[in-house]
């Protein structure tokens, strides 16, 4: 499994998520981080994108120290609410969507901004427009804007300032103020306010003293640009985390349970395990639970991403949020709340985005000194100016530009949106992905190893072939045997008889049924005295198998399979092969691999005759099978490969899988598989498709990709602009919409991962095992 990239925390710690208010950049987000860290026992994260801190603590320190620790730093943190009771009520519904209205009120700041910023921009740009004493206008329409628009960032400025800290807010604080004070200097005191004062719009403003020039267009630009940038990077992040918001909305809201023989609605919080509720057709599943009666088809897309509806009966489990296709349900509860499998996607999806991968820390690192360094620079780009000669305006030109551009937030959210949309996209597709470090080890890995059973094949006995003797048809042989072996309770019986069932519809009731210990069973159907078992079972009626059927039988016991022979009214009839089938996605996996340059590997502890047969049905090279290993061995051959230089992934399902997964490089679980081997892996695929194992890979490369590209752009953002801005070649109010289209276009690069198509939906595949006698591969295997 992929090292954890930060500090290891003691198994007895105790851990709490807490929802962050009041940071407005990364810069925040390393500085609260900072703070948590500080006290003893403390291992924190904070995540701008999230708003929210993974704390680890130990010793004496309490929830409440944590509250009080991020306050200290001028902040706010909620602590999560208490677990509810299994059975309590809901709580109600909260009247406004807090996120929406925070949303909704910097919009309207934005627009009343906007409205008064035009025609002061109009303004200094259009000297036709420059009537007498039109710079008093300016200056009325202005000053709202930097004192009341841009009153979030003076207040972010102002508590940073008390604690002895700077953030972006302080950069952008201080170069609207300045540029608001020489604006009212230069009309009250300087010359600016004479009744003929022009102000031609330029790049870099006329070298002179600085007293006829006012920067108010500048000073309200600036705050609307960057107010548009916090705007459409609100927006973004809600996209960026709509996905795990719509996957905790699946939910069922109430259910019919069954109490005193009688359908009762009640809030699905009041579900308590063990209780029966009813699915109609068309409603959503409400939770986790085994249908005692009814059969229907239901339709887990929504969950898990695979398009085609389960068929489900008494016996079979059902997922909570998945959607009834067909019949009346009835169900009993098995698990409820937090346990069921929606709430333990949701959680898995919610700490992947919480957590930091290894490139965003260097990220982070950076744009924590990057704010007082730019103040420095600031400072040192006034002084240049002035020591040149060049003029007060000049300076404080280049020094506000400086102070405006230097934004990190483009730093802060690389990493975080691309994993939050990346994590999410892949929760709509059925891949959870654990963790930010899973993403580095799917770059590098270049072998796959996967478990044979119930992994590439379908873990069950499955009838993969008929041979039939001369004469015979396979509707008469299945109907005849399958419904003797469906009295029996035999796994292979059962296979039969459920493969006879699907084919030819309803089976006759046997009569005078009999197991024969150890060779098979016997019984009359439809006045037919019929024989279904091992061929010394036959033997012993005197009946022996033509030439044809014995060829079939030593063709199938070579693949390890195993041979059942059908007799009746004295004479063979046919051989059923039964085996454990081949998935019918298996081989499509395994070219997917292949495409994305890695290597596959088989390992079971089957013997190696039918380790050879899987492969060549599913395109592995002989030579990268390992038979006959024993479950404790499988992380034998994990480490032998990873000494040999490869990067392994895991896949498998298990239980005897879950040391390998955890020692893999990166483990893959099948969801369909153990709780074992899902908690030992890095990823975990709901479906039990092998396909869904690249599309994971895939995906994950995409999104470390993402990230890259981010981090990329928003490191050439900065290198670029803050040497045109220092230069004076950078108006202020151009440098404060290039700032905030950086944050804007971070996020928008990561929203491209939404699109993400998954190839396990596009691939045709077989509808079931591929028959002996039609696979070339397994042919020339024999």
């Amino acid at each position: 499994m992929s090292p954890d990239t930060g500090t290891s925390a003691p198994q007895d710690a105790a851990r709490i998520e807490l929802a962050i208010g009041g940071m407005t950049c990364a810069s925040c987000a390393n500085r609260i981080e900072r703070k948590l860290n500080k006290l003893d026992g403390v291992t924190a994260t904070v995540n701008y994108a999230t708003e929210k801190a993974k704390v680890t603590y130990e010793g004496d320190v309490t929830p409440e120290d944590l509250v009080a620790q991020v306050e200290a730093a001028g902040y706010t943190a909620e602590l999560p609410p208490p677990p509810k009771a299994p059975g309590a009520a809901a709580d109600p519904a909260p009247e406004t969507d807090a996120e929406g209205g925070r949303i909704r009120a910097l919009r309207d700041r934005l627009i009343a901004s906007a409205v008064l910023t035009v025609p002061v921009i109009a303004m200094a740009m259009v000297p036709a427009w420059q009537f007498t004493n039109w710079q008093w206008l300016s200056l009325a329409l202005a000053w709202p804007v930097v004192l009341w628009g841009a009153w979030p960032f003076h207040k972010a400025a102002w508590t940073n300032l008390k604690h002895g800290t700077s953030t972006m807010d302080t950069l952008v604080s201080m170069g609207t103020l300045a540029a608001l004070a020489w604006s009212v200097y230069a009309l009250f005191w300087g010359t600016a306010g004479e009744a003929g004062m022009t102000h031609p719009f330029s790049f870099a403003i006329e070298r002179s003293d600085g007293a006829g020039n006012i920067y108010l267009e500048a000073a309200a630009g600036v705050t609307t640009f960057i107010l548009a940038g916090r705007y459409f990077e609100a927006r973004a992040k809600r996209r960026s985390g709509a996905a795990l918001k719509a996957l905790l909305e699946l939910g069922a809201r109430d259910v019919a349970v069954l109490r005193d023989g009688r359908e009762t609605r009640i809030p699905v919080e009041q579900l308590a395990v063990g209780d029966l509720f009813v699915v109609r057709p068309g409603e959503k599943i409400a939770t986790d639970g085994t249908v005692e009666q009814g059969t229907s088809a239901v339709d887990a897309s929504m969950l898990t991403g695979e398009s085609v509806p389960v068929e489900v009966g008494p016996g079979d489990t059902v997922t909570g949020a998945t959607v009834n296709a067909g019949g009346r349900l009835v169900v009993r509860a098995t698990r409820i709340g937090a346990d069921t499998q929606l709430a333990q996607m949701a959680k898995l999806v919610e700490d992947a985005q919480n957590g930091k991968a290894q490139v965003q820390r260097l990220a982070d690192r950076i744009s924590g000194v990057f704010v007082p360094i730019v103040i420095a620079l600031a400072i040192a780009t006034l002084g240049f100016w002035l020591g040149t000669g060049e003029g007060i305006a000049a300076a404080f030109t280049a020094t506000v530009a400086v102070l405006i551009i230097a934004c990190p937030c483009a730093l802060g959210l690389a990493t975080p949106t691309a994993l939050m949309v990346g994590t999410g996209r892949g929760a709509q597709l059925g891949i959870l992905i654990k963790g930010p470090e899973v993403l580095e080890s799917t770059r590098r890995v270049d072998t796959v190893v996967l478990d044979k059973t119930g992994t590439v094949t379908t873990g069950r006995m499955t009838l993969v072939d008929t041979r039939l003797a001369e004469g015979e048809t396979e509707a008469d042989v299945l109907r005849l045997a399958g419904a003797l072996e469906n009295a029996s309770e035999h796994p292979i019986a059962q296979a039969i008889a459920k493969a006879a069932a699907e084919r030819t519809g309803d089976l006759p009731e046997p009569e005078d049924f009999a197991n024969v210990e150890g060779l098979g069973v016997q019984g009359i159907v439809d006045g037919h005295a019929v024989l279904v078992g091992r061929t010394r079972l036959l033997t012993e009626w005197a009946l022996d198998l033509p030439a044809d059927l014995e060829r079939a039988k030593a063709d199938a016991e070579a693949l390890g399979r195993t041979a059942v022979a059908v007799a009746w009214d004295g004479k063979a009839r046919a051989i059923l092969v039964v085996a454990d089938a081949v998935k019918p996605t298996s081989a499509e996996a395994i070219r997917r691999f292949k495409e994305l340059g890695l290597t596959p590997i088989l390992l079971t502890g089957d013997n190696t005759t039918v380790a050879q047969a899987v492969a060549a049905q599913v395109g592995i090279d002989p030579d990268n099978v390992f038979a006959e290993v024993m479950p404790k061995d499988k992380v034998d051959v994990v480490t032998r490969l990873q000494s040999q230089g490869q990067v392994v992934a895991m896949v498998g399902d298990g239980v005897n899988d879950a040391a390998a997964l955890a020692k893999a490089d990166l483990g893959l679980a099948m969801g369909t598989g153990t709780d074992v081997a899902i908690e030992a892996s890095d990823l975990t695929l709901v479906r039990g498709d092998l396909r869904a194992a690249a599309d994971a890979i895939r995906l994950s490369r995409k999104t470390l990709q993402t990230i890259k590209s981010n981090l990329f752009w928003a490191f050439a953002y900065n290198i670029a602009a803050l040497p045109l801005a220092a230069s004076g070649m950078l108006n202020p109010m151009l440098a404060g919409g290039a700032m905030a289209f950086s944050s804007v276009f971070v996020v928008s690069n990561s929203l491209r991962l939404t699109r993400f198509k998954a190839l396990a939906d596009k691939t045709p595949v077989l509808d079931g095992p591929v028959p002996l006698a039609e696979n070339p591969r397994v042919e020339a295997a024999v």
